[in-house]
């Protein structure tokens, strides 16, 4: 019998879920940041890149 009140403890707690949810919201904002600076990295090179050819001319 203790371990059915031990698996219906188990059931019940929350705290796993609000784990999950808070992995789930830090690799969202993760995955932003990625595409984010990814952007500004393309546009930086690109920037690098005309200012090279300008020189080169």
């Amino acid at each position: 019998m203790n371990k059915f009140k031990v698996l219906k403890s188990l059931i019940s707690d929350k705290s796993g879920a609000t784990a999950i949810e808070y992995a789930l919201i830090a690799s969202l904002i993760a995955i932003s940041c990625i595409t984010a600076l990814n952007a500004v990295g393309t546009s930086i090179t690109s920037n690098y890149q005309s200012t090279a050819d300008a020189l080169v001319k």
